[in-house]
């Protein structure tokens, strides 16, 4: 059904140009019937949910173009489900069964999007930063900029121009060979770690305003190396680190809404070996 739907979709969005179809009106707009299909009614929202569906499949495509192709495929459900009803498949045991498998999967996410999600505000999530920023290990950051040469004769030349009060960016610009040169050798800032050994050693033996008084060889070649500022590297701001605390907390009040319901009794497995993998299984969650 969904590949010949899809299928059927493709075509009619490469080859029909669609009007926008005109629909009777209902004061609440979600309940509005926008077809009958053998008496059955389908309402906007069916539709608008359905064109939402479609939306990720057929990106840019007009919207009175994907509300057709929608309907067009609900149209068709509806049909091959009557047809179905009226063979009885709905009545088989295997039917039954993946209906209760879906039910139990549909009232799993209604639980966890309103008796989690929907629990979880903002105050929370702000009171959660802040909480795991105040245990954060505190990091250092130089701000710095570098002249990069090919010979420490070259370097030594440099850092001459610097003692005799020359600009260090205008000299970056000019000598360095380094990616940074045009940008004046700015390298913003960084922490420990993201550069190599030796040029990471002399940045962060300097203090703000000083620069090397030797040259600081590297693979690269030599550096002259200036460094602008010092300080605690700023934490992620809570807007951009939102998403991750919102699935922080939701995880945890989900294994604290799962433990509850869990009693001594609750969960009986008859497989030794299956029990053990399900405990371990478990116990990784709860880390």
């Amino acid at each position: 059904m969904q590949k010949r739907t899809l299928a059927a979709a493709a075509l009619l969005a490469t080859t029909v140009s669609f009007a926008a179809p005109v629909f009777a009106q209902d004061t609440d707009a979600g309940q509005t019937v926008v077809a009958t299909v053998d008496g059955t009614p389908i309402t906007q929202e069916e539709l608008q949910d359905t064109v939402d569906q479609f939306k990720g499949q057929f990106g840019q495509m007009p919207e009175d173009q994907m509300r057709a192709i929608a309907l067009s495929s609900l149209v068709d459900m509806k049909l091959i489900s009557d047809a179905a009803k009226d063979e009885g498949l709905d009545q088989t045991d295997a039917f039954k069964t993946r209906m209760e498998h879906l039910e139990q999967q549909e009232l799993y996410n209604a639980y966890f999007d309103q008796m989690i999600n929907a629990q979880i505000t903002d105050d929370m999530l702000k009171a959660r930063y802040d909480e795991e920023i105040a245990k954060a290990p505190k990091t250092e950051e130089v701000h710095a900029r570098h002249i990069l040469v090919d010979n420490e004769e070259e370097a030594n030349e440099i850092i001459k121009e610097l003692d005799n009060g020359a600009d260090f960016a205008e000299l970056a610009k000019e000598h360095s060979t380094g990616p940074s040169g045009p940008d004046g050798g700015d390298l913003g800032y960084f922490t420990k770690g993201q550069m190599v050994p030796a040029f990471e050693d002399a940045a962060f033996a300097l203090e703000p305003g000083k620069y090397t008084e030797t040259p600081v060889k590297s693979d690269f070649g030599y550096h002259v190396i200036e460094v602008e500022d010092k300080r605690e590297k700023p934490p992620v701001p809570f807007d951009q680190i939102k998403p991750q605390l919102q699935q922080l907390v939701a995880g945890e009040k989900y294994n604290e809404a799962v433990n509850a319901l869990k009693g001594d009794d609750t969960v009986v497995i008859e497989d030794k070996d299956l029990q053990a993998s399900y405990d371990a299984v478990n116990k990784m969650q709860q880390q």
